[in-house]
């Protein structure tokens, strides 16, 4: 295998059954270890350092999608306008956390860097727990450490927005976060229709992966989707106004 051909990922790659194997576990351990590792060593420390973290894990993430891009443009021949937005946009919805995690860079508003953490935790739990791409091959090629490294990032990064005190879930500015939801859902219809760059960028239409898996009708799919997103972004802000819920519902002294 030469470097060119890793880095193409054009080497013959048999496809395996690499779920929950060897890899996956240890790197979801690994991924786990380092949250924690980091939480202990930077939750107290000042901005300054915390922000150090930050911008280590965003500048990783940075590089990867540089590269692959730089990649696929060097190894493709056609140049049409759908090709180009192809290869440059974020399409499917694990690519628009990683690119919000670049956006933090350039807009330091509070209500991104929640989104950011409530999106890409959504994103890392659901390839950690059923993972279609990066451990579906014997080889680990380019594009394999690509998946394996951004949904790593997305966990890391993710739940260490939270531990390092980046976030701040208020219910009472939870409207922008949502606006910004459905800024992304809007975004994800374009990607569909009109640039066509994306046949199901966040997993709401007929006959997806995950609507396969369950095993359902697509009504029935659609009311269990807009449930669990309803629920699993509600968690974020019960969990740290828990003590508020509490007392509103007379549960607490």
């Amino acid at each position: 295998m030469t470097f060119k051909e890793w880095a193409y990922s054009s080497y013959p790659n048999p496809s395996i059954d690499g779920q929950w194997g060897f890899l996956h576990i240890t790197t979801l351990i690994a991924s786990i270890v380092i949250i924690v590792t980091l939480s202990i060593l930077f939750r107290n420390k000042d901005e300054k350092q915390r922000k150090i973290v930050l911008y280590t894990i965003i500048g990783i993430i940075l590089f990867f999608e540089l590269a692959r891009r730089c990649i696929n443009f060097c190894k493709t021949s056609e140049f049409t306008l759908e090709h180009i937005l192809y290869i440059t946009l974020p399409r499917p919805w694990c690519a628009i956390s990683t690119w919000s995690f670049i956006l933090l860079l350039f807009v330091k508003k509070q209500w991104l860097y929640n989104f950011t953490s409530i999106s890409s935790l959504l994103c890392a739990i659901i390839f950690f727990a059923y993972p279609g791409v990066g451990y579906n091959n014997r080889f680990i090629l380019f594009e394999n450490l690509y998946s394996i490294t951004a949904h790593m990032l997305l966990l890391i990064g993710s739940i260490s927005l939270i531990t390092l005190r980046f976030t701040n879930f208020d219910y009472k500015h939870i409207w922008k976060e949502l606006l910004y939801f459905v800024f992304i859902y809007v975004y994800a219809i374009i990607e569909i229709f009109v640039l066509k760059v994306e046949s199901d960028p966040l997993m709401f239409m007929p006959n997806n992966d995950v609507q396969a898996v369950l095993s359902m009708p697509y009504s029935e799919y659609l009311i269990v989707y807009a449930i669990f997103i309803a629920v699993f972004i509600n968690m974020f802000y019960l969990i740290q106004n828990k003590d508020k819920v509490l007392r509103m519902l007379n549960l607490k002294e």
